[in-house]
């Protein structure tokens, strides 16, 4: 398979950027007639071409007039690999500082520098170098080659892509099983294909027939329909490459640049985030409004610093992020890019209390990568995994020890032994208040554990070595009394053996001060067996009944059975629901049943 690569142009307005990439690849960027008219790029280009090693690069040629840095921003953001312009005849100018900033600001690390225009002042390439390398001085393009050019001679060319190609084998290789986020740049419709969007695959692959969440004014699931790059058809597309993507599921409309197709579940989908800024921000100077980049959207922030590193930004839409995600920041209304930011929190924690700002910005201080998933799972407690790959959190393997896994569940081993704690105080508190009670409810001890999900019950109560059936939660060492009932209960339990089917009636209980409380505890304990219209029996009598009524000719009445038992209709009926219940008898109709499997 070719290696594909793609390259964004930067650099001042009319520093020859797409004359540049014209004599490259043969293509024409500049789309708009507006664009060919008056000689200047408005709107992202696109071009391709093929490196003598074979590899495919594709441009992303960029506006450079300070009008357009919002569409400039789009094309350079989701580039690996960028191009840097200055011509030979005018040097590094303002506008080549405000992107050498987006550059830095985005962590964009690889790169090459064109000087351009060489035939309007072949004698200028010593002082450009030099200018160059001053204004790169502290960015990771201080070292980047610089290869002189000509669009209108065409010299330098064949060198600049020999270097390009240097540049490409020092790249580290993309990932193809990442998950997809796929920044939109654009979008319009085809006749009898549908929707088709178009941008730069950095990560993963998209393949024909995948189901993506298109993130845009309102989430939708889409489907990809075909797909194509540089007008080639094909049923897979690996990173990085530019990609169109034909949609099923979607009109072109309720589609702009920024949207973007994610892996469903893949990505932390937040407009609140913590974030830290780069060396060169202070956020304490910073206006409280603003504008932030990544991909190909530019989203207004609300800003409160948390100190002067770290801050919280409120967006004005939610994006699908991970931690570690890198920003642009740029202030509203102003020429200058501010700086940059790594996303540290997709799901900050409130801050209600006196100092909280402080405190938190303490805590991002000391996250590192060896302890971030520690203390994101110390914070909540317990977290589901696929919340944490959300996240963009690694899970190392083995887990730190202060930290355990129950299911899909990554558990705070401390907040588990409060929790053990805890439960195992309510139980044997239960138990002095009531020891008839046999121990707490399922829902009881959820809600006074306040746990994030009820499937942890089972494993505090392992952890609190305590017993969970039948809907309870109780200490196999404490054993249950019916108290002031247990003599009525044993009572009942001699009457039962005597006859199993001679249900007490309502005098009889009331006679053995059996209530509703003192019948359920009993029942709890397996000792009594209460059905419907408040009969009660033992717990052995369902057993003998069947097998009294498997020698019964099948199917059986009502009156047959009643014969067999010996027992009256107020008793059989509830016992013979009971054994339809549990799928020993079957009902045929009104009348009828017969043992099941007969």
């Amino acid at each position: 398979m070719t290696e594909q690569f793609v390259v964004a142009t930067a650099g001042h307005v009319d520093h020859g950027k797409s004359a540049l990439v014209r004599a490259l690849t043969g293509t024409e960027t500049d789309r708009w007639a507006e664009e060919r008219e008056r000689g200047l790029t408005i709107d992202l280009g696109f071009a391709e071409m093929s490196l003598p090693s074979g590899r495919s690069v594709s441009f992303v040629d960029v506006p450079g007039h300070e009008r357009f840095v919002g569409n400039m921003l789009a094309g350079l953001g989701p580039a690996p690999v960028v191009c840097l312009v200055v011509a030979a005849d005018e040097g590094w100018q303002a506008q080549t500082s405000e992107h050498r900033d987006a550059i830095k600001a985005l962590g964009i690390s690889s790169g090459v520098v064109v000087i351009s225009r060489l035939d309007l002042a072949p004698d200028n390439v010593e002082a450009v170098t030099a200018q160059i390398r001053h204004e790169l001085a502290d960015t990771a393009l201080a070292d980047a080659p610089i290869v002189a050019t000509s669009a209108i001679e065409y010299r330098g060319l064949d060198e600049l892509r020999t270097v390009m190609d240097t540049v490409f084998d020092q790249l580290a290789a993309p990932d193809l099983t990442e998950p997809i986020r796929y920044w939109i740049d654009r979008a319009f419709p085809v006749k009898g294909a549908g929707t088709v969007v178009t941008g730069t695959l950095a990560d993963g692959t998209l393949t024909v027939n995948d189901r993506l969440e298109l993130l845009s004014k309102d989430s939708s699931e889409v489907t990809v329909r075909s797909l194509q790059s540089h007008g080639s058809s094909a049923n897979e597309l690996v990173p990085v490459t530019r990609a169109a993507v034909n949609l099923r599921g979607i009109t072109a409309d309720a589609v702009a640049r920024g949207d973007v197709l994610v892996t469903p579940g893949a990505w932390f989908n937040t407009d609140v985030i913590d974030v830290a800024g780069t060396p060169d921000v202070d956020f304490t100077q910073l206006p409280q409004e603003f504008s932030v980049h990544i991909g190909t959207a530019t989203v207004y922030a609300h800003c409160r610093p948390l100190g002067s590193e770290f801050a919280r930004l409120s967006l004005d839409r939610s994006l699908p992020l991970h931690i570690g995600d890198r920003f642009l920041l740029r202030g509203t209304g102003q020429r200058l890019i501010t700086g940059g930011a790594t996303v540290v929190d997709v799901q900050p924690p409130a801050l209600r209390r006196r100092g909280a700002a402080k405190q938190r910005a303490e805590t991002l201080a000391n996250l590192t990568a060896e302890n971030h998933l520690a203390l994101e799972v110390r914070r909540r407690r317990a977290v589901d995994r696929s919340m944490i790959t959300a996240m963009g959190i690694a899970v190392p393997d083995p887990l730190a020890d202060d930290v355990l896994v129950h299911d899909r569940w990554l558990v705070d081993r401390q907040a588990l032994d409060s929790w053990r704690q805890q439960l195992r105080n309510r139980v044997v508190a239960q138990y002095k208040r009531d020891p008839s009670a046999g121990g707490i409810t399922e829902q009881a001890a959820v809600n006074a554990l306040d746990l994030p999900d009820r499937s942890l019950l089972s494993l505090v109560v392992t952890e609190a070595k305590l017993q969970q059936s039948a809907g309870r939660i109780a200490d196999p060492a404490l054993r249950p009394s019916l108290g002031a009932a247990e003599a009525a209960v044993a009572e009942l339990e001699q009457r039962f053996i005597n006859d199993p089917f001679a249900a007490p009636t309502a005098d009889d209980l009331d006679e053995l001060q059996l209530g509703d409380k003192e019948l359920a505890a009993a029942a709890e304990q397996q000792r009594l067996l209460r059905l419907k219209g408040n009969i009660v029996l033992s717990p052995k009598t369902p057993a003998l009944a069947m097998r009294q009524i498997v020698q019964l000719e099948q199917p059986f009445t009502v009156s047959d059975a009643r014969q067999a038992l010996g027992t009256t209709r107020r008793t059989l009926i509830p016992l013979l629901e009971h054994l339809d219940a549990r799928g020993w008898t079957e009902r045929l109709d009104g009348n009828l049943r017969q043992v099941s499997g007969r």
